[in-house]
């Protein structure tokens, strides 16, 4: 019983948690800059990737405040059942799966621990379980993901040329 309610929690969650498998809707257009000419493109999911200090890949990550004192967002249990880790890129690159920004933590918990956590813990307790705040040896926001036909091959073309290697944290 109690594992048929924990699989119907994470299958909620996961179809209410997760906007990344959702197909383009039409409706407002943004423009990506990154040193090529603008071109207009749907709204969609952030791209973000990333290199850490350390292994982080399979810890849950967290935001805090811009003076890093306190949690100002993070995920509840049902959102990590589909155990969302970053994908993996060329050169250690790592693309994100969860929605991390310039102010992430990550916790001591890894996904599959806190996914069984009965509920989500208070950011109080979050923060007493926050492993490093400045993770970040790298970020880029490279556009959105309606943009990419093949996401993770054309991340790594732009990795292989050099693009990211100009800065970007």
């Amino acid at each position: 019983m109690k594992k048929t309610i924990i699989a119907l929690c994470c299958a909620l969650g996961w179809g209410t948690g997760c906007s990344s498998g959702r197909a383009p809707v039409a409706g407002p257009i943004s423009s990506e800059i990154s040193g090529r000419a603008a071109k207009p493109v749907p709204m969609g999911p952030p791209v973000v990737v990333y290199k850490t200090t350390k292994d982080y890949s399979r810890n849950v990550p967290v935001g805090l405040s811009a003076d890093g004192t306190r949690i100002v967002s993070f995920p509840a249990v049902s959102d990590v059942c589909g155990l969302p880790y970053p994908t993996p890129l060329a050169d250690g690159y790592l693309l994100d799966n969860r929605g991390i920004g310039r102010n992430v933590a990550f916790l001591s918990y890894t996904y599959e621990e806190y996914a069984a956590l009965p509920v989500t813990p208070s950011p109080e307790e979050l923060m007493r379980k926050v492993i490093d705040k400045h993770p970040l040896s790298e970020i880029h926001f490279l556009g959105n993901r309606h943009q990419y036909k093949d996401i993770v091959k054309e991340l790594n073309e732009r990795i292989s040329s050099g693009e990211l290697e100009t800065g970007g944290k």
